[in-house]
């Protein structure tokens, strides 16, 4: 079952499957669609669903995950994989903080195989192919001609009768017919094995792999709890065949993927943002104190998310990437602010830096506010509300942690220079300070 209060959203296909069924629950809103899970919860829990595997879920936002923890085994001989795998669900069984530990694929399908006595079937002049021809057709059925029933063209079969390919005691009596004409019941050149095989083989780059997959309780995250199983599983990782292996799925497999195309595309982002700050400061030293305020985003994002309750995923990262590039816009602000006070001639580097951090607060602060504000809406969303927490809690306190580190930050690094008028090193030269070198 599968609980959420968007219909607009799609769902993730299964495979066709008789003894598989999804029902899709649409709520008010989120208050009402946990109010429905705990329900449903508590009758699977009483017993009333006792004859089918219940599992309860959210619908999940972003690419299609299934459940948040799983290990996967992979290895050539499917018999040694499915042993492997036992072994680790009863690890991530013991852990307290999981749901109902499974397989993807576990369950046996009884089948009859057909073993065929190549020296009878040579002897009547049978092959393996005449057979399995011959029982295709009494079996399955074979397209001998179709007909037509108004605009429809309707195919006619031809197979045995109901009674004789439907029973399991009577398939040995079908008759297969030789090449000499001759009926030959089947039980003359082969014989009929009841076994089990697999149903279905997952396979991951050519070899079988079986996934280890879980829940996990409310409130709890499904990296921790995928952390604190994986070194659990080292004397099992340390025991397996060259040709065996077991890796990390689920919810940790999916971030990485994320954070993979993202950090791909990190040093082109930073080239471009170092370039544009350049071109605006145009000097590498105070390149280098705007670049320092963007690690300030941290402490009230981290504080944010630690209050709510918010995980820091894929979604958070992208606001804590937008967050840097706020505070670093604030700072330039300043910079330009001190820079043309200073120049003025008006002030030493010591009363610029004071008179354009007072000036510039209420604008800085004002924008920060603004962009708090308008975060507002997304966090009650599922998916971006991580992102807006993020966003808002980390420039809501390093908006006012710039306005005393930067500064102090600028004093620090231009203290040789704080009493002085003249421009710093590495800053044009204003027009005043040239005219009056020339009539000199």
């Amino acid at each position: 079952m599968l609980l959420y209060n968007h219909p607009s959203k799609g769902l993730n296909p299964e495979l066709p499957n008789e003894a598989f069924a999804e029902i899709v629950i649409v709520a008010r809103d989120t208050e009402a669609r946990e109010r429905v899970k705990a329900r449903i919860e508590r009758l699977v829990a009483q017993g009333a669903l006792s004859a089918a595997h219940v599992r309860v879920d959210r619908f999940n936002f972003g690419p299609p995950v299934g459940f948040p923890v799983q290990f996967r085994v992979v290895g050539p001989d499917p018999a040694k994989v499915r042993q492997i795998a036992y072994r680790v669900r009863d690890v991530v069984r013991s852990n307290d903080k999981v749901v109902e530990p499974q397989l993807d694929w576990n369950e046996l399908s009884p089948t009859i195989r057909l073993v065929v006595n190549q020296e009878r079937a040579r002897a009547l002049g049978l092959n393996d192919q005449d057979i399995s021809q011959s029982l295709q057709t009494l079996i399955s059925g074979v397209t001998v001609t179709t007909m037509r029933e108004g605009i429809e063209q309707v195919g006619i079969v031809a197979r045995a009768t109901q009674s004789e390919r439907l029973s399991l005691g009577r398939l040995s009596d079908l008759t297969v017919v030789s090449r000499n004409g001759l009926a030959v019941p089947v039980a003359q050149v082969a014989r009929l094995e009841y076994v089990d095989e697999e149903p279905i083989l997952w396979r991951r780059n050519r070899d079988m792999a079986i996934t280890v997959r879980t829940d996990v309780v409310d409130g709890v995250q499904p990296p921790d709890v995928t952390n604190a199983i994986w070194p659990l599983l080292k004397p099992i990782r340390d025991s397996l065949g060259p040709a065996y292996r077991l890796e990390i799925g689920g919810a940790v497999e999916e971030a990485d993927k994320g954070n993979a195309s993202l950090f791909a595309l990190f040093p082109v982002m930073v080239l471009a943002m170092l370039s544009l700050l350049m071109i605006q400061l145009q000097s590498f030293a105070r390149l280098f104190l705007v670049f320092l305020t963007a690690p300030l985003g941290l402490i009230g994002a981290s504080l944010s998310l630690n209050l709510s309750g918010k995980p820091f995923g894929f979604v958070a990262l992208l606001g804590l990437i937008a967050l840097a590039g706020m505070i670093m816009r604030n700072s330039v602000i300043l910079v330009d602010q001190i820079e043309t006070d200073r120049k003025s001639g008006r002030h030493t580097l010591r009363e610029a830096i004071v008179e354009a951090t007072v000036r510039r607060a209420r604008p800085v602060v004002l924008t920060a506010l603004a962009a708090i504000l308008a975060m507002i809406p997304l966090t009650r969303s599922a998916f971006w509300g991580p992102m807006a927490i993020t966003i808002m809690g980390g420039l809501f306190v390093a908006t006012f942690l710039k306005l005393l580190f930067f500064p102090a930050l600028y004093a620090l690094w231009y203290r040789r220079h704080l009493n002085e008028c003249s421009r710093l090193p590495g800053s044009a030269a204003p027009v005043s300070e040239v005219r009056l070198a020339l009539v000199h």
